[in-house]
């Protein structure tokens, strides 16, 4: 007879994305020599004759990653590609090979994903990667998009989570919380939409939030520029999940602490008075919002030099401390917050108030 005794039952939200994902990968130790890094890391390493190949993949959902109502499908191919390569240029890496898998329902025609894969083809012209491969098969549950995007980089280049050290600067490109606003705006739009049909969009001098939104650039340049400078981050995230997420992730990885300071956070004047009018602070739209895909990186105090000529595209904003573990913001009047990633996570309870988020 079967034992009645209730078994027990963890809902996820109890661990969150983060927390399920320790847990299911805990006992699962690299058993060859080839794999040189597997989870917890932007991209798997693999030895390769000297090289290292590197491997990433992310799975974007219908209605949990993207909003049909708002989302063009020429710009989402453009999207679903460009956020692979984010996660091989947070390596050090170059992205050259791109494996597309699609879960399809009968609504799409073949019209439709034409438009979907120009914006795919567009991407790979933009950074110089192949479609090597792919996959389809039907879905009932609307569009289903899986790209799997290989990239190289020397042994010596690699850049992982893990190396940052006490009194590390903590640098980013770009600016911060643009793309959560441009998400804001789509989603009043939409609002306005369900409720009177009839209306217009109000999109109009939005334009830089909304290309933030739906057609993210990654900074290929910055890579590049790092080493052309002959600066190697000592451990670089690319920003998904948004500033904080990412800073405790350096942070946990590296066995490090950080000290943030807020005024330091780059943001662009129309993020700031877009949050504004949204009655948000700009620096919890940087800190929580995700999808900027910019690099976040730390690198040696004896590089400050070198990575002041590039001022115009990198940030120093903050530094790393032997305080393990312990990320904290420094507010202009010097008050100090203890950081939390308050951004998307896909099995937390009240994630979905953030709205349609990307994976990391």
């Amino acid at each position: 007879m079967e034992d009645n005794k209730s078994i027990e039952r963890t809902e996820l939200d109890e661990l969150g994305e983060f927390g399920l994902i320790d847990r299911v990968t805990e006992d699962f130790p690299l058993r060859n020599a080839s794999s040189l890094k597997g989870v917890g890391d932007d991209a798997a390493v693999i030895n390769h004759e000297g090289y290292r190949t590197l491997v990433s993949v992310d799975l974007l959902v219908e209605g949990i990653h993207f909003d049909m109502t708002y989302t063009p499908l020429k710009h989402l191919g453009y999207k679903a590609a460009v956020v692979n390569f984010s996660d091989i240029y947070a390596m050090n890496g170059t992205p050259t090979q791109i494996v597309v898998g699609l879960g399809i329902s009968n609504r799409y025609s073949v019209e439709a994903l034409d438009e979907l894969y120009a914006g795919i083809r567009l991407a790979c012209e933009a950074y110089n990667v192949d479609l090597v491969g792919g996959d389809t098969t039907s879905s009932r549950s609307g569009l289903v998009i899986s790209i799997t995007v290989i990239g190289m980089a020397k042994e010596e280049e690699v850049v992982y989570r893990s190396g940052a050290q006490p009194n590390d600067l903590l640098c980013v490109s770009g600016d911060l919380g643009g793309a959560y606003m441009g998400l804001l705006i789509l989603e009043r739009e939409k609002a306005e939409y369900l409720a009177n049909p009839n209306m217009q969009p109000q999109l109009s001098g939005f334009d830089y939030v909304l290309e933030r939104q739906l057609k993210p650039e990654a900074r290929k340049d910055v890579v590049a520029r790092l080493k052309a400078l002959g600066i190697k981050p000592t451990s670089m995230i690319d920003i998904s999940d948004g500033l904080a997420s990412e800073i405790l992730h350096l942070c946990k990885e590296s066995g490090v602490g950080c000290q943030l300071y807020e005024n330091k956070i780059p943001l662009d004047p129309s993020t700031s008075k877009i949050a504004k009018d949204f009655q948000i602070v700009p620096s919890v739209a940087a800190l929580n919002g995700g999808e900027d895909y910019e690099l976040l990186f730390t690198i040696n105090q004896k590089d400050y030099e070198k990575i002041q000529q590039m001022s115009e595209d990198v940030t120093v904003i903050g530094y790393m401390t032997a305080d393990k573990g312990i990320a904290e913001l420094i507010t202009p009047d010097n008050h100090v917050i203890p950081l939390k990633a308050q951004g998307w996570d896909h099995f937390k309870v009240g994630s979905e108030e953030l709205g349609v988020r990307s994976e990391e």
